[in-house]
């Protein structure tokens, strides 16, 4: 079934969520040793996903995120003297992310990430997506609108030198959305904590010339699963550029979201959206970034074209 079925669901396109998944932020970043004169971009659905070294989840967040992180200077995190066996200090330290995404599907949705370094190898992540769409909360007219709140954690290795990163992590989301339990007078009844799980992996690669990321994640019903309102989706993602210069990328983008479990009465599974198209990003050296991705539906059922814009800066 396709969008049309899932419309049945939730009204105004406000069939899924997601990136932000975390999806959502993307990252510009200064790589250390021998890369330490070469700005790396990234995307920004995932701002952090690339911790001090080069870039994050772009949407690369990414991005994630999902999913910019800029690591140029970075500073010794001060472990020395901790007490203990003379470990050697992380050489890295923790960074933050803020991201502001718009698209035609998900509408506003402002993100957060960050990495905190337990070694010269991994980090601790976590990540945050509000979802201001008000049918996301199914429209149910109570105080806040019950607006799908997700937050997760996770861990990111960064590998090769640091050119890639590899984030998995699990979240949870709040609302009503996933989980909407039983309809009752043609509406599902109020938000709940923890609607949904959403375990996802994100993947991105940054060097001097070349940028990827490869994002995917699965938002399943945490509660309610046997009621007459519960989805759940698969939402994946990828995208390579090319870096013209330090502070300029482009390159193809694809994108889908698919409705792979629906208890909503008379609906189906099926492809909610299905997108191809490229992306433009800009990013400086001081850890702010600006991507814009378009292009159009692939097949039936999808609802136009598509268009996307995350800004954001990393601290």
């Amino acid at each position: 079934m396709k969008i049309r079925t899932f419309a049945k669901v939730v009204p105004a396109a406000a069939a899924a969520m997601f990136v932000a998944s975390p999806a959502l932020a993307e990252t510009a970043t200064a790589g250390d040793g021998e890369d330490a004169a070469v700005l790396e971009t990234a995307s920004p659905e995932e701002a952090a996903s690339f911790s001090s070294g080069a870039l994050g989840s772009a949407y690369s967040i990414a991005p994630v995120t999902t999913q910019s992180v800029s690591t140029a200077g970075s500073l010794a995190l001060a472990q020395a003297g901790s007490g203990g066996g003379g470990s050697a200090p992380v050489s890295r330290k923790p960074s933050y992310s803020v991201t502001l995404n718009q698209d035609s599907f998900f509408g506003f949705n402002p993100s957060f990430t960050g990495l905190i370094p337990v070694n010269e190898t991994m980090d601790v992540s976590f990540y945050g997506t509000f979802w201001t769409k008000p049918a996301f909360g199914l429209g149910q007219g109570n105080t806040g609108d019950d607006l799908w709140t997700e937050f997760g954690v996770g861990v990111n290795f960064n590998l090769a030198g640091g050119k890639l990163k590899v984030k998995p992590q699990i979240g949870f989301t709040n609302g009503s959305l996933l989980s909407g339990g039983e309809i009752v007078n043609g509406t599902t009844r109020g938000a709940r904590f923890l609607d949904g799980v959403v375990p996802s992996l994100t993947v991105n690669y940054s060097d001097a010339k070349f940028e990827a990321e490869y994002y995917g994640g699965y938002y399943a019903a945490l509660r309610q699963r046997g009621g007459n309102a519960a989805l759940d989706f698969a939402h994946t993602w990828i995208n390579a550029g090319y870096k013209a210069t330090s502070n300029v990328s482009f390159g193809p983008h694809y994108e889908l979201l698919y409705n792979t479990r629906n208890t909503y009465p008379g609906s189906a599974t099926g492809k909610t959206y299905e997108w191809l198209g490229g992306y433009v990003q800009f990013a400086l050296p001081q850890g702010f970034f600006a991507r814009f991705t378009g292009g159009s539906a692939l097949g039936d059922g999808d609802s136009g074209d598509f268009y996307k814009m995350s800004v954001g800066m990393s601290f």
